[in-house]
């Protein structure tokens, strides 16, 4: 006589599955609307992975390469500076 466990709901993801770009039915990213991209930025300036900003991977794509065209243009920083350590 085998034991079987049952699934546990201790392991799973307490994250939301779906995409907060396909719930608000946004269809394009631009690289011109900064305040929308800026959440998908870290605080130093790194994008935000997909396992954190909740995107999934087309959306993911289009953001991160909407970052990209708006650090070229300077609407973006590349790196933000944190003037706090070296103190």
């Amino acid at each position: 006589m085998a034991i079987t466990k049952g699934k546990s709901t201790m392991n799973k993801p307490q994250y939301s599955t779906k995409c907060y770009m396909c719930l608000s039915g946004k269809l394009n990213i631009d690289h011109k609307s900064v305040d929308l991209l800026k959440r998908f930025l870290m605080p130093n300036g790194k994008i935000k992975p997909r396992r954190i900003s909740g995107l999934c991977a087309k959306h993911q794509r289009m953001v991160s390469n909407a970052i990209k065209k708006a650090r070229i243009l300077a609407l973006l920083p590349f790196i933000v500076y944190d003037t706090d350590f070296r103190k």
